[in-house]
């Protein structure tokens, strides 16, 4: 039993320090994730370790520092979504929000055909703006005959490679595009969104590739971080949303948001875990929604599962510019662009890689 207290207790120390290494391999970066499931497991094991035997030798007090070490290196990361630290996205204080727009983002899961069961969660919350990621054709031709009378604005991408992106809307639209920003076959989707009282926003919607067995993150890190420098350069407000294969507290959510300026309304609420729907032991944030302080808060809430691995997530924000300002942001410094650049250039070759293998393999077809 001590001994394997002792090689656990190394292996969850391990999965907690690994993490700092600045490296796109898939099984560093997906150690990012379970980082509230080590810190707890690794305390457990510290505290029946302690219990059950004395801990007398340097070697053994080495260990238990050790250990310690690595759970407070997890709370560090994971503290932020907990309400013990102040909130960074702050709630509007008007008692009729006469600017807001609900936000409905859902990955349907492709190989799922609950169609019904979708639309009865998404109608019933009846959002200004769906999102939903991973339709294919099937998804597209079952949901279109409901939501087409609902929203008369969208931009629709529907892929067999679990890719596939919509987007509906009961606001216009302006200048749409569909962009494939670092790998051929994965969009991301542009729009400037107009609001009933005139006012406009840009709105990005993504669905980089997550980190999975012998795929490396380079293009999910310089997509999200494109994005970030597109939405920070944008001449309006901007909103990015969707499945961002990534949580909320890893390195590279922290240096798109310095980059974007903007803000997470979970820091200080909670985690909003979006997946995974069946595992309720293992969930992670991945679906987010980030803004620019011009927006206010009036709420955030998970909807219920419909058949797929994902919740939807949805989001009310009212758009506040005289009070912008109140609301604190994160900033980038000269360092942070740079890295920012480097990994953006990394991740772009890499995409540049994986187009090239795909074409040649069309090719062989």
């Amino acid at each position: 039993m001590k001994d394997t207290l002792l090689v656990l207790g190394c292996i969850l120390a391990l999965f907690s320090f690994l993490p700092l290494i600045k490296s796109p391999l898939w099984w560093i970066r997906v150690l990012d994730f379970p980082r509230l499931h080590v810190a707890i497991l690794l305390t457990a094991v510290l505290i029946f370790y302690v219990s059950k035997y004395d801990v007398t030798s340097l070697s053994e007090i080495s260990m238990i520092v050790l250990w310690a070490a690595a759970i407070l290196n997890e709370i560090r990361y994971i503290i932020h979504f907990t309400p013990l630290v102040k909130v960074e996205a702050l709630k509007t204080e008007k008692a009729v929000p006469e600017n807001a727009l609900t936000v409905v983002i859902s990955n349907v899961r492709m190989v799922n055909r609950k169609y019904q069961k979708f639309l009865d969660v998404v109608l019933a919350e009846d959002p200004d703006i769906l999102i939903m990621n991973e339709p294919d054709e099937k998804w597209h031709e079952q949901v279109r005959p409901k939501l087409e009378k609902r929203y008369p604005y969208s931009i629709k991408k529907p892929l067999s490679n679990t890719y596939g992106m919509m987007l509906w809307s009961r606001f216009k639209l302006h200048d749409s595009e569909v962009r494939y920003l670092v790998e051929d076959g994965i969009p991301s989707f542009y729009t400037l969104v107009e609001l009933p009282s005139g006012h406009k926003f840009s709105f990005f919607t993504v669905h980089p590739q997550p980190p999975r067995l012998l795929k490396n993150t380079e293009t999910r890190e310089a997509e999200l971080l494109l994005v970030a420098k597109m939405a920070k350069a944008s001449p309006y407000p901007s909103i990015v949303a969707g499945d961002m294969n990534d949580v909320a507290w890893s390195k590279t959510t922290k240096l798109f948001k310095q980059i974007s300026g903007h803000i997470d309304p979970r820091v200080g609420r909670g985690f909003y875990n979006t997946y995974n729907a069946y595992i309720p032991l293992f969930r992670y944030p991945l679906d987010h929604v980030f803004y620019d302080p011009v927006f206010r808060l009036v709420g955030l809430k998970r909807l219920p599962k419909f058949g797929s691995d994902h919740f939807p997530i949805s989001i009310t924000l009212n758009y506040e510019p005289q009070n912008q300002h109140e609301q604190e942001h994160p900033k980038a410094d000269q360092e942070d662009k740079q890295e920012a650049n480097e990994l953006i250039q990394e991740g772009l070759e890499k995409g540049e890689e994986r187009n090239s293998e795909k074409k040649q393999e069309n090719t062989k077809e």
